[in-house]
């Protein structure tokens, strides 16, 4: 009995251990990708970033501590469900720079010229109305302000996402329409960068 306590006990220790560690990684690699777009986008101390669709919070977290506690950093997202994991992960690391936003399909929720910075991490692709979503991005940047889209081309193998326009070629969207579809909305294409992680892309435009 003993020797299968023990086991157990074993197990879920290197269960937590793998647990913590893939935490760890992630955290990491959200700090990375953070402190590359920071410098292509040129935040400064204090600048205000906005995280569209924050998910779990990890990149918005990440943006939190490089504009520092004179910055701020909206982390929106439409999920009830995230939207109070958010809120609850803000108030328990006590991140008094960091405001959850809670957006919609066709609206950011942000106001008009607020940001400095703006970015979408995988969840441009997810847009179903995207002429207009960009339209309220490009109002909530700041008159020389940056968005940045982090995505990746249609890809084998993933479930569709359902309302998407039809030009997508699957889950994903050429980088080509993303350029396309932002330029439209008033937007200036300033760099592309190809070699992202996780076989994504990464295209800067500023507001003039």
């Amino acid at each position: 009995m003993r020797n299968g306590k023990w086991g157990w006990a074993r197990r879920i220790t290197l269960i937590s251990a793998i647990t913590l560690g893939w935490a760890w990684q992630a955290s990491a690699g959200a700090a990375d990708e953070i402190a590359r777009l920071a410098g292509l986008m040129d935040w400064k101390a204090g600048a205000i970033v906005a995280d569209i669709g924050a998910g779990d919070g990890r990149y918005s977290f990440a943006a939190a501590a490089k504009v520092g506690p004179s910055g701020r950093v909206y982390a929106t997202e439409i999920d009830e469900k995230k939207l109070d994991e958010l809120r609850a992960e803000v108030k328990r690391r006590n991140l008094s720079n960091v405001v959850v936003v809670t957006s919609s399909a066709d609206d950011t929720g942000l106001s008009a010229g607020c940001c400095d910075a703006i970015f979408l991490r995988r969840v441009y692709h997810h847009l179903t109305n995207p002429a207009e979503f960009d339209m309220k991005v490009a109002a909530s940047l700041k008159s020389g302000g940056r968005l940045a889209i982090i995505d990746f081309a249609p890809r084998a193998g993933l479930d569709p996402v359902e309302g998407i326009p039809s030009n997508r070629g699957g889950h994903g969207i050429p980088e080509k329409i993303v350029i396309e579809e932002l330029t439209a909305a008033g937007l200036q294409l300033e760099r592309e960068v190809k070699d992202w992680p996780d076989d994504s892309y990464c295209v800067v435009f500023v507001k003039k």
